[in-house]
């Protein structure tokens, strides 16, 4: 968030430090724009969403996020565009008694979203999403009752809190996701796969990747090196070796047999 604040927005303000959890507003070609993680899972996106809608007076939230594919039309690497979120979990229950299962992303912004990757030449998938509270179920065929049954195209963990807050306190939500890997072929993105498809994806663009796994990003131009929200080192992933810092060291734990 501290990076792209920095080099893509203008008058830059943090408005949050919070539980490590570094928030930037600014102006991105004259449009107000905040950037900020929300952490993994419902309670987690729905603590920082409430918070950004109720305190900070946030009108507007789009998440960005990978999801596993039910649905065999989704394929690695397609972008889903969320038209609604299905899920069995609690959490508007417990906030506001809400006990509706599908709850609907904004349509005005997801609309603008749409239309926006239409324009862009961008094919998308459009439809429901499944928010799951659990990442690792032992029900092997749960995913294709929910694609059947819900029509669920894919799984993540955090649209259906976000979706709830939004409709609970007036406010618009959406969401973008990325397919990471497939319940119906069984196909998952290794960080080799990634590389190359990256690689494919970067000619002729600058593109920004935040990584934990060093392989994903070998190749990259300039690599960056975070701690405590700061930049540390930077380089090429042969200079950053050179310099036997943290970025060296951090390599040599990942990768040293």
């Amino acid at each position: 968030a501290k990076f792209i604040a920095e080099n893509f927005l203008e008058d830059v303000e943090q408005f949050n430090s919070v539980r490590g959890m570094l928030g930037f507003t600014g102006t991105y070609k004259g449009q107000k724009v905040s950037v900020m993680g929300s952490g993994m899972g419902m309670p987690s996106i729905g603590i920082y969403s409430y918070e950004l809608f109720n305190v900070y007076g946030v009108e507007r939230i789009i998440r960005i996020g990978s999801a596993g594919a039910y649905d065999a039309a989704c394929k690695v690497y397609d972008v889903v565009v969320v038209k609604d979120a299905f899920s069995e979990s609690n959490y508007a229950r417990l906030q506001n008694g809400e006990t509706r299962k599908h709850l609907d992303s904004t349509k005005e912004l997801t609309d603008t979203i749409l239309a926006t990757a239409k324009e862009l030449n961008i094919d998308v998938h459009y439809g429901t999403i499944h928010s799951s509270d659990v990442f690792y179920g032992t029900d092997e065929n749960l995913w294709k009752r929910l694609n059947k049954e819900e029509g669920c195209l894919g799984v993540e963990m955090e649209s259906f809190a976000l979706f709830h807050n939004a409709n609970h306190l007036g406010k618009s939500a959406a969401c973008i996701l990325t397919i990471s890997d497939s319940f119906v072929t069984h196909e998952v993105t290794t960080s080799h796969e990634r590389q190359v498809a990256f690689a494919t994806m970067m000619k002729g663009r600058t593109s920004f990747i935040v990584a934990h796994r060093l392989s994903t990003i070998q190749s990259a131009d300039v690599i960056l090196v975070m701690k405590d929200g700061n930049i540390i080192e930077q380089g090429s992933h042969e200079e950053l070796l050179a310099q036997k810092g943290f970025y060296a060291n951090l390599y040599e734990s990942q990768f040293a047999m």
